[in-house]
């Protein structure tokens, strides 16, 4: 299958909560996305949006587990939200257990997904999350695999018939 891919730009901290929530809205247990983007471009912000498109009250605290490694949260669809920034042996990540976690039946989304790919299963939808301004981040997902493709496809076709959403970016 051909690599499925969507970009946007948001002008927002909200536009990434918002794009976040578009996300967790198609997404279903066994779903895998993967964060990757440097220190402030706006990982847990998407985390926070996949939270609410999952049904996890949107009271609840959602934070970066740097420390805790693994935060779960409770929805339609248990989410495990995944930081694997400071591991730095991969007998770290195996003894963590986080492999568990990617064929656990909830949703997992990894932030730092790039330190440790080997681990990602092949229907994991990655998102690379580029700082522009202070304010603004390109933000790109791709799947190669029907199921993550075909959850790209429905994002791509949300915001193209929903005008107020912001403009998706040019892939050139």
């Amino acid at each position: 299958m051909s690599e499925e891919r969507f970009s946007i730009i948001t002008e927002s901290d909200q536009e990434t909560v918002q794009l976040g929530r578009n996300l967790g809205s198609l997404l279903r247990e066994g779903d895998v996305v993967a964060l990757v983007g440097e220190l402030g471009s706006g990982k847990t912000w998407m985390t926070k949006g996949i939270t609410y498109g999952l049904g996890i009250d949107p009271r609840t605290v959602v934070t970066s587990p740097s420390f805790s490694i693994v935060n779960e949260y409770e929805g339609r669809v248990t989410l495990f939200h995944i930081d694997v920034y400071r591991l730095e042996k991969f007998s770290e990540v195996l003894s963590a257990g986080l492999e568990e976690y990617l064929h656990s039946g909830g949703v997992v989304v990894l932030e730092w997904a790039n330190r440790w790919p080997e681990i990602l299963p092949e229907w994991t939808i990655s998102a690379e999350l580029q700082i522009l301004d202070a304010e603004r981040r390109k933000i790109t997902l791709t799947s190669k695999h029907p199921r993550g493709a075909g959850v790209i496809r429905e994002l791509k076709m949300g915001y193209a018939r929903a005008p107020t959403l912001p403009t998706p970016a040019s892939d050139e």
